[in-house]
């Protein structure tokens, strides 16, 4: 049986599925699909850490699934912007756990991981999974995927 981790830029997919759909995105039935595939060994989502009762509620959920949730704290600058960026995190993650499984999934748009996926399969064998919204996918992250599932009505509540 294939073993599988899955990893997830929950900022990227809440923005992107909103942006698109005005909807929310479906991790039950993620959840679902992909262990049809194979073992899903680890599943790991990256979220920042605001303390709010609908992200924790949110929080909650996502472990019950069976997830693990990594926080990082929601940090406002004195400018106003917000920093909260997980990207080196999910790197690190990615790289370690490719050696231990046979499938990478990867939910994001972010095209700073096209590297990432480019190095995990040519290191690793490792099939490289993206699922990400269509129009706000950068194509190089689509590109450097060994298959790229598109977030469309099916995966969304």
């Amino acid at each position: 049986m294939k073993k599988i981790a899955i990893f997830v830029d929950v900022q990227n997919i809440y923005y992107t599925t909103r942006q698109a759909y005005g909807r929310q995105f479906n991790y039950r039935k993620l959840w679902q699909r992909i262990s049809l595939e194979g073992e899903i060994v680890s599943a790991t989502a990256y979220a920042i850490h605001r303390g709010d009762d609908q992200q924790i509620k949110f929080q909650d959920a996502l472990k019950h699934i069976g997830f693990t949730i990594k926080l990082k704290p929601y940090i406002q600058r004195s400018d106003g912007s917000a920093k909260g960026d997980w990207d080196v995190g999910i790197a690190i993650d990615v790289l370690d756990t490719a050696k231990h499984v046979d499938t990478v999934v990867l939910l994001s748009g972010d095209g700073d991981f096209d590297l990432l996926l480019e190095k995990i399969k040519k290191d690793n064998a490792v099939r490289a999974e993206v699922y990400g919204v269509p129009a706000l996918t950068a194509n190089s992250l689509i590109d450097s995927a060994t298959i790229f599932h598109r977030i469309e009505e099916d995966l969304l509540l």
